[in-house]
């Protein structure tokens, strides 16, 4: 492994998870529930000049996207080292050393125009497994201990699955007993599975035969009906968790540029969703007689769209659209203001703040406040890959966890301290 050393649960996943982390840990893509929010505290509310104190880098964790699984003293990422191997591997949180890897297959779709082959989703972790999906659908449920699978599926071979242009990037949901992800197709478009032995619980099979797109699925809970919420291709559906009956769709947010990519965010009853090229809004969830129907509240093309996703904080929104980041009322969608700080950039929140990365590589500590934009804090991380593809931007989520901030471009992968007194 190369590196170098640097200069110096309220609420677990869903009702009827059980996790065994602790509210620090960061076990899944965008966090313990799902919305981009860790319940650190003590952190630092100022950046230095610099930035906070880098920890260790690492220049060799694969080429991707996706963001870091953080859990005790291990990190959990995918990566790839060419086309044909997409791997998982378990990293050390106090230098970055890797401590095994293993292989999930080939990387998907390696003829996608534009050319971004790479792993791209967040693996899932629980107790003593983790559960990866490879942008070419291998899905595998691994111990943390040693790596070694368990137990795995292909969601193309076993599901008829039909992923979209750039491949398959969800991030598995894990719910109780049942693993949820999204082949796509008409055969099974979303599919619960035994976690522990990979075997099917129940399929969705969407007669409109929706691709699966590039956001990960969601747990609401309306009139007592849990559900689940994903975006896909041709827009957001809601089904029955425990079932997977079909109960709702919501035709408006659907790419013009055929990339549906933030994962949908959920708050008492109402629902964040945004497409690319097309705008943002909320519905709200009515539920009657055992059918659950989604009402518009509102939705405008300038609201955020960005792949960076969104984050609410009491009654207000954050997310960015391609230039800007943007703070709208929740209730309304009423823009309360926006900045330019990084342009397009994805986030998340902990500790008051909200932790930007930018799509040009620069990273900002921000105050969420209705008010106005409040920056606390800009760097840019030292040495960062060179991206082959001039359409090609930092397009990894940050991750805070255990007083780090991690992020992530290709295959560096850089590690802070923002604790704060120290």
């Amino acid at each position: 492994m190369k590196y170098s050393l640097g200069i110096s649960m309220t609420g677990l996943l869903v009702l009827s998870t059980a996790w065994s982390v602790v509210a620090r840990d960061w076990p899944q893509w965008r966090g313990p529930q799902r919305n981009g929010v860790s319940q650190e505290t003590a952190l630092l509310q100022e950046w230095p000049k610099n930035g906070p104190a880098l920890i260790w880098k690492v220049t060799d964790a694969g080429s991707g996207y996706s963001t870091p699984a953080a859990v005790g003293d291990r990190l959990y990422l995918l990566g790839n080292a060419g086309l044909e191997n997409e791997f998982v591997q378990a990293m050390g949180v106090n230098d970055g050393k890797r401590i095994w890897q293993t292989r999930l297959g080939p990387v998907g779709n390696p003829k996608m125009n534009p050319n971004f082959p790479a792993a791209r989703s967040t693996p899932t972790v629980e107790g003593e497994f983790l559960y990866a999906l490879s942008s070419d659908g291998d899905l595998a449920c691994l111990e943390v201990s040693t790596g070694r699978i368990h137990w795995k599926r292909n969601l193309r071979a076993d599901f008829g699955g039909k992923p979209g242009e750039w491949a398959y990037s969800e991030s598995p949901l894990i719910d109780g007993d049942s693993l949820v992800c999204t082949p796509g197709g008409t055969e099974a478009t979303l599919v619960s599975l035994n976690k522990k032995t990979g075997e099917v619980l129940w399929k969705c099979a969407l007669p409109e035969g929706d691709e699966a797109a590039y956001a990960s699925a969601i747990v609401t809970e309306t009139g007592g009906i849990q559900q689940y919420v994903q975006l896909l291709q041709k827009g957001m559906i809601g089904l029955e968790a425990r079932t997977g009956r079909f109960l709702w769709r919501y035709g408006k947010p659907v790419s013009r540029y055929n990339a549906n990519i933030p994962t949908p965010l959920a708050s008492d009853g109402y629902i964040y969703c945004a497409s690319a090229g097309t705008g943002g809004g909320v519905v709200r969830l009515k539920a009657a007689g055992g059918s659950v129907e989604p009402e518009q509240v509102y939705f405008e093309p300038k609201l955020p769209t960005a792949i960076g996703g969104v984050v609410k904080r009491g009654d207000y929104l954050y997310g960015t659209t391609a230039s800007a980041l943007v703070c709208i009322e929740f209730a309304t969608g009423q823009v309360k203001w926006e900045d330019r700080a990084l342009g397009a950039a994805s986030l998340c929140y902990a500790d008051g703040r909200l932790y930007l990365h930018g799509e040009n590589g620069e990273v900002a500590l921000v105050e969420p406040t209705p008010e106005s934009y409040r920056e606390k804090g800009r760097f840019t991380p030292p040495d960062q890959p060179k991206h082959s593809n001039p359409m090609e931007k930092s397009w990894a989520y940050p991750v805070v966890a255990n007083g780090r901030l991690y992020i992530r471009d290709h295959g560096t992968l850089w590690s802070y301290d923002v604790r704060a007194g120290r």
